[in-house]
């Protein structure tokens, strides 16, 4: 084998293996400045020699073009990588605890799920499976809780050089005159309950047309024990 030939087999190669779609043999022929005759007799030979070696992955043409693709065989292998990778994002529960350890760290378990208002034990044990999370000290006050803070892995998701970096908390928050609009519309909504559904005051509920209420059954009036 040439230099030459060798030079275009590993550019070939390199095309396809960084492409997200089906490659045709003409861009390529432009690339590497070869014919096309060349790169569909350098596809044919690369296809040949890895089913020949039992790879994991093969060099197809599809859709007017050649791509690499997982070989069938392993279709079950990579069924469970799949299915790995999407069960690794965290639920709406751990990235809010995140969110409170991120903004509001060192702080305990404990100072988290009253923060939460729900248990976090599960949500703070995953970040710590997840390297997201970690043990950086003991509270001085009674019990000496375990306190928790991000690590240098939530910075380089987040693409953060320091945690002074995360976005200021008041971007979050709405501003007075929205407040005030929803106190005044949940006051509205409160005057509006007092009524019946019929549209009748909720002080007269009581009475039906006209129709006397039931007297009270005996033995059970004003909540006394029934009678035996």
């Amino acid at each position: 084998m040439t230099d030459e030939n060798r030079e275009a087999r590993q550019a070939v190669e390199a095309i396809v293996m960084v492409a997200d779609e089906p490659v045709p043999p003409g861009l390529m022929a432009q690339l590497i400045e070869i014919s096309t005759d060349q790169v569909e007799e350098i596809c044919t030979q690369l296809a040949e020699e890895y089913r020949s070696e039992v790879r994991g992955f093969e060099l197809v043409r599809v859709a007017g073009g050649y791509r690499f693709r997982s070989h069938p065989d392993a279709e079950p292998y990579v069924k469970r990588f799949v299915v790995s990778g999407q069960s690794a994002r965290l639920s709406s529960a751990a990235l809010e605890t995140l969110a409170i350890v991120a903004y509001k760290q060192p702080l305990s378990r404990a100072q988290v799920s009253a923060i939460r208002g729900v248990n976090a034990e599960g949500a703070m044990r995953t970040l710590q499976q997840r390297g997201l999370v970690c043990e950086v000290g003991r509270d001085p006050g009674p019990g000496n809780a375990r306190l928790f803070a991000t690590t240098s892995a939530f910075l380089e998701r987040l693409g953060l050089d320091a945690i002074d970096e995360l976005p200021p908390l008041v971007d979050f928050v709405p501003g007075p005159e929205v407040i005030e609009a929803l106190e005044t519309s949940l006051m509205a909504d409160g005057r509006s309950g007092l009524s019946g559904a019929d549209g009748r005051d909720g002080a007269g509920q009581g009475q039906d047309h006209g129709v006397p209420t039931p007297a009270p059954e005996r033995g059970r009036g004003n909540g006394d024990a029934p009678a035996v």
